[in-house]
Order: structure tokens, then sequence, then C-alpha cells
């Protein structure tokens, strides 16, 4: 697709500021932990592609350098500010762990690496993660996040008809684990709770183009955050957004479940922006 040279609406700002977000795979604490302004440690699983990751976020003040250490005092993370940046300073920094396959994907490459849900979670270790700082007089900085093995459901019955944006609770963890095996993990104590019972605290949503690389309409993705307890899952996209694409556009959209201290479950689909005709036919 040639870039889209059409003149683009000018939006207002409440609607910017939901447009123009960063997407649902960024760390996103809530309040302030201890000496830093955020920090928080979460897994994160895509339950349509099937992978599963850690994340992590902290920000402080005029750091040279930054650890974390699990809760058997295994250090995670070190981050070390060197030549111009000892002198800049390291504040927010966010980071995700690559992101292996837990299923046996038929369309993996044979080298592909897999790790089950019952794999990742020997590998890390739930409980307090503590996040420590030092700045140029020795000054320290420390701040804790739990880490759970509460696993909210992936949103499941994710809709567009073209406006309104819907979805339903889910059951399970998509191509990591369904609900059967979830329940095993469960009777083994491997898992603490099935995530069909672990609260939703809230539901964030996803709509942007599938564009060609370049193309300066990619970076504009719709994202709201709604409250976990809302009965009637679903959001309208505002028709200011809509108007930036051309008929028939190619995109995405993913519902995310948030809940057990910040970990995500995402679903996503495909979608037709501005669906006219036959769509959005396959090239």
């Amino acid at each position: 697709m040639k870039p889209y040279s059409r003149k683009l609406p000018v939006l207002s700002s409440a609607l910017t500021a939901i447009v123009l977000g960063v997407g649902a795979t960024i760390a996103t604490a809530t309040e302030p932990c201890g000496d830093f302004g955020e920090c928080k440690a979460l897994i994160e699983i895509n339950s349509s592609d099937g992978d599963i990751g850690f994340h992590f976020l902290m920000d402080g003040d005029d750091l040279n350098s930054a650890r974390i250490h699990d809760p058997d005092g295994v250090k995670v993370f070190q981050d070390q500010a060197k030549g111009p940046l000892m002198e800049q300073k390291l504040t927010e920094t966010f980071a995700e762990s690559a992101e292996p396959l837990c299923w046996d994907d038929p369309d993996a490459d044979e080298d592909e690496e897999i790790v089950y849900l019952e794999d990742f979670l020997e590998r890390w270790t739930p409980g307090t993660y503590v996040f420590t700082g030092s700045g140029d007089e020795g000054e320290k900085s420390e701040g804790e996040s739990e880490l759970t093995f509460d696993l909210p459901a992936a949103p499941m019955g994710l809709e567009f008809d073209g406006s309104v944006i819907s979805w339903a609770a889910g059951n399970a963890l998509g191509n990591c684990a369904d609900y059967d095996r979830l329940a095993d993990l469960v009777a083994d104590g491997i898992l603490p709770t099935h995530p069909v019972d672990v609260d939703v605290d809230a539901w964030e949503v996803v709509l942007e183009p599938d564009v060609d690389d370049g193309d300066p309409l990619g970076s504009l993705k719709f994202t709201i955050r709604v409250a976990g307890g809302t009965a009637v899952k679903e959001v309208t996209v505002p028709m200011e957004y809509l108007a930036f694409f051309e008929d028939n556009t190619p995109g995405k959209m993913e519902v995310g479940a948030l809940g057990g201290e910040d970990n995500a479950t995402f679903t996503e689909i495909t979608v037709c922006i501005n669906e006219t005709g036959d769509g959005c036919e396959d090239d």
C-alpha cells in the first residue's frame, strides 16, 4: 500500500490521548513503588499467537545503574549507564523478555523454542521482586513489586462491526492452555488459581491498521482501557479515528484482560477498517 496522502482530520485533544497510545504490550504500574515513581513486574500472554513473556518497568530519578532481584535474591536484570549516558542519567527503563511459543504451533520453525506454561512458571519465582538503583553520591533507590501466577483468562468472542468492538470474558489461555489443562495445573499446585477465577481489573482494547512499514498511519492506534467489572463489554470507536483510513484498510484488533497484579492475557484478530464491497480481500 502506498502512503495515504488524503488530508487528515484534526483530532480533539481527548481523542488524541487514546489514539496516539503505544499499544497494549507496555507494562503499566499504577502507583508509586518505594523510592521509584513506578515499578512493576508482570507476565504477559498472547493467547492467539500462543506466546508468553516476562515484562518489567521501573522509573527513578538520576540513576547510574538499576537492578532487579527475584524473591530468591537472584539478580534477573542489571542496567549500567556509561559514557554520555552516565552524565545524562537513567530514569525510566522498560523491557520485555523474549516471548517463546507456549504450544506446538504446526507452522513454527523446527528449531523454534517451545516453553510450555508449566516450564515458564518453573523458570520464574512468584513473590516480591526488589528494584534498586544508585546515583552519583551513592544514594540508593529501592522499591518492590509483586509477581503472581494469577493469570487472567483470555478474552473471547472478539468482534468488530465497523464501529463497535465487543468481546466476552474467557475461561482459558488460548493456545497456551485450555480449560482442562489449566485445571490439572491447579490440581498439581503449579498454578494457584484457575484463570477463570482471576478477577479482571481492566480490559485493554486496541485497534490499529495493518499497513506497510513506513506508512505514517501505522503509528496511529486506538487504545482504551475500561473497568474490568463492566457488564457491557464493548466500546465504540470514534468516527474521527476511522476517518483516517481508506475504505477496506486491513487492521488488527486485540483485547487484553488485566488482573492478578497487572498480569495480562491478550486475544487478537484481524479486521477490516471502513469495510465496503468485497472488504479486505487477500492479495
